[in-house]
């Protein structure tokens, strides 16, 4: 009854690998099965999940975030699944917070605070929320923790850096789009559950420490194009037929990010990624899922409160002001 798989993409930093396996270990409520989807890894990391008794699925090749985790949610059989980044260490108590809140509330997925490894204070995120532009904000990201951030919500979308979701909800959706490789393709995955209705919560309780950017870095090249890239997709794929009405926050939004990228000293790669979200556009419009208008009305006013209400980035500030 309620049994619940883990499901960890990983590729190499095995370190970190047994360090999530550990937490795991010491985990109030146990997960039942634990999948590993190595990606190539050179590093034996595969070993070191078998050695801790994990299911290891080895891919062979670095076929990308969404596709490790893909093919771990296809070999979970468990009425719950959890997907959990390499780079988190869960409190004993995540998976008996999550799932006791899920059963109770009758939610689709839950998500709780992740904490920003080695400063226990600043919040490294919680939930999703993507604006008009088709850019998105982890919620309370480097933000100082206080009460904002300790109130149980509903919630429309889940960060897959350490979420708990019922197995039916990806019978329902699909698995993530693996065109996304990795970054927003949980954006993505979250707006088509919230365009079917189907809702999550945020469990303030069940808490997560993050190291983050462990494989490319915070602004790394690659992370850098796959982002600017996807963001252009998530416009590209569920922005409604009547796409043009959202073409100013959207250029708006897209460019003040190329601005932060540039400051990063990563304004090539997010120029290489707009390139290519541009000529992909047309075959990402093919096989479109638009959503209304109102669901990034509805995300964008959501940001705007909780800015409003722990202060605004320099970022927002702009993108509120000229939109």
């Amino acid at each position: 009854m309620n049994a619940v798989s883990a499901v960890i993409p990983t590729y190499e930093r095995w370190d970190l690998l047994e360090r999530l396996m550990e937490s795991l270990g010491r985990q109030t409520r146990p997960f039942d099965r634990i999948i590993v989807v190595d990606n190539g890894s050179t590093d034996g990391s595969a070993q070191s999940a078998r050695e801790r008794g994990a299911q290891v699925l080895e891919l062979g090749r670095n076929a990308g975030f969404a596709a490790a985790v893909n093919r771990g949610i296809e070999a979970a059989d468990t009425e719950y699944v959890a997907v959990l980044n390499n780079d988190v260490e869960l409190e004993p108590e995540w998976l008996e917070r999550a799932l006791e809140e899920l059963v109770r509330e009758g939610g689709w997925f839950a998500v709780g605070k992740l904490l920003r490894h080695g400063a226990r204070d600043v919040i490294d995120g919680t939930f999703d929320a993507v604006s008009r532009s088709g850019c998105a904000w982890r919620c309370g990201e480097g933000r100082s923790d206080g009460p904002v951030w300790n109130e149980p919500r509903e919630i429309a979308a889940a960060p897959l850096t350490a979420a708990l979701f019922r197995r039916e909800l990806f019978d329902r959706v699909g698995l993530l789009d693996e065109r996304f490789e990795s970054y927003l393709e949980d954006v993505d995955f979250g707006i088509r559950c919230a365009a079917a209705g189907l809702k999550g919560r945020y469990v303030p309780e069940a808490v997560a420490w993050h190291r983050g950017s462990a494989t490319f870095g915070a602004w790394g090249r690659e992370k850098v194009r796959r982002i600017a890239r996807n963001q252009v997709w998530i416009a590209a794929k569920h922005f409604p037929p009547r796409w043009w009405r959202l073409a100013w926050p959207a250029l708006v939004g897209q460019l003040l990010w190329g601005g932060v990228a540039l400051r990063h000293g990563a304004g090539l790669a997010y120029c290489r990624g707009k390139l290519e979200g541009l000529w992909g556009w047309r075959r990402m419009r093919r096989t479109m899922e638009p959503v209304s208008q109102g669901l990034f009305e509805n995300g964008e006013r959501l940001i705007r409160d909780l800015q409003r209400a722990t202060g605004f980035d320099w970022y927002w500030k702009c993108y509120f002001a000229l939109t």
